[in-house]
């Protein structure tokens, strides 16, 4: 049986699904899944063993000049390519109307036997309308986290039973991995900590001074750590944060990239990591699909629904989690988010999750 997967953002999304496969790849053997996703995000569905062709899809790009021909031509192209193969069912497992025009336009051009385009129902997807184009719908409780949500509609629309409380299993396939050449270069096989510290809002960072402190106590257990950046405010705060520290302990044990680091290479480097510390952010995910010990800060951000999750995440959470706060109202409240996040209490927790806690 090979099926089209559509999932094509965002990056948690994307991780979301993988346990998901793991559960239909177990119920199906002879299952095999190929995976539209946005070009951003091209390399990660390769790395579940289930999944075989990936269509990398510039929908975001397409949408900004849809009638250029540029666009055209990259549309027409994309669908030829994914129409080169027979599928027996089309999983919109978005439920977006973007994501549904993926899915019917490909069954559209697909030669007969079309295949069924199925998803959420009315009262599951995240955007209703988009269940008027498919051919068969299945109710998913919304409170419930997104990890879940997939693995029900599955197991739903491929017909294999869930069990009650099964654990999440990714099942990504690392074993070929090896360290990236960067990583050698500078820390060689020492054992070391990531530290995941930047994010979207300001209201979700973690304090400076808060990631010194906890880098210090990494130090005093023997562990390097790396902070990786993605854009120039976060470089300058991992600098902050690498100098101020360095110019409190006699040797330097912190690695600073000199270039922001391809996901591919991200990745490697939390793989092998001993652990990892991190706000709210998208890496967060790649890192508890990797199963490595793992402390998520939720500042002002509630990790019910789509917060990362695995056997090895620790998810800490201060009283305004729920609240979604893009900015503090008053100094109280800035205070208060703080609470339980303090750095005994995540190093503590990260060293539970590596054993050696009480």
């Amino acid at each position: 049986m090979r099926i089209l997967l559509i999932k094509m953002s965002s990056m948690g999304d994307v991780f979301h699904t993988f346990p998901a496969l793991s559960d239909a790849q177990a119920a199906l053997p002879e299952l095999t899944v190929d995976w539209v996703v946005e070009k951003s995000f091209a390399d990660i569905p390769a790395w579940h063993p289930v999944v075989d062709k990936v269509y990398p899809i510039e929908l975001r790009k397409w949408r900004k000049k849809p009638w250029s021909k540029a666009s055209r031509q990259a549309i027409k192209a994309f669908f030829e390519t994914v129409n080169q193969t027979q599928y027996d069912l089309i999983l919109d497992a978005q439920g977006l109307l973007k994501s549904a025009w993926v899915a019917r336009k490909v069954a559209k051009m697909t030669q007969t036997p079309r295949p069924p385009i199925v998803g959420y129902d009315w009262h599951s997807a995240r955007e209703p309308l988009a269940t008027l184009f498919y051919q068969k719908k299945y109710g998913v409780s919304k409170a419930q986290h997104a990890i879940l949500r997939l693995r029900q509609l599955f197991a739903q629309a491929l017909s294999y039973p869930l069990a009650q409380n099964q654990t999440i299993q990714y099942g990504l396939d690392t074993s070929h991995w090896t360290k990236p050449s960067e990583l050698l270069a500078n820390l060689g096989d020492d054992r070391y900590l990531v530290f995941l510290h930047g994010t979207t809002w300001e209201t979700k960072y973690w304090p400076e001074e808060s990631w010194i402190a906890l880098l210090e106590k990494a130090q005093t257990q023997g562990l390097k750590v790396i902070l990786p950046w993605g854009n120039e405010e976060e470089r300058l705060r991992a600098l902050r944060i690498a100098q101020t520290a360095e110019a409190r302990a006699a040797s330097a044990m912190v690695w600073v990239p000199e270039q922001p680091l391809s996901l591919n290479v991200v990745a490697k480097l939390l793989n092998f990591a001993k652990g990892v510390v991190s706000v709210d952010t998208g890496l967060s995910h790649v890192a508890a699909a990797l199963e490595v010990p793992m402390v998520v800060l939720y500042r002002v951000t509630d990790p019910k629904l789509v917060g990362a999750d695995g056997a090895n995440v620790v998810r800490l959470e201060s009283p305004c989690a729920p609240d979604y706060l893009k900015q503090f109202p008053d100094s109280a409240t800035e205070k208060r988010s703080l609470q339980g996040l303090s750095v005994d209490e995540v190093y503590r927790s990260l060293a539970v999750l590596k054993g050696e806690g009480e």
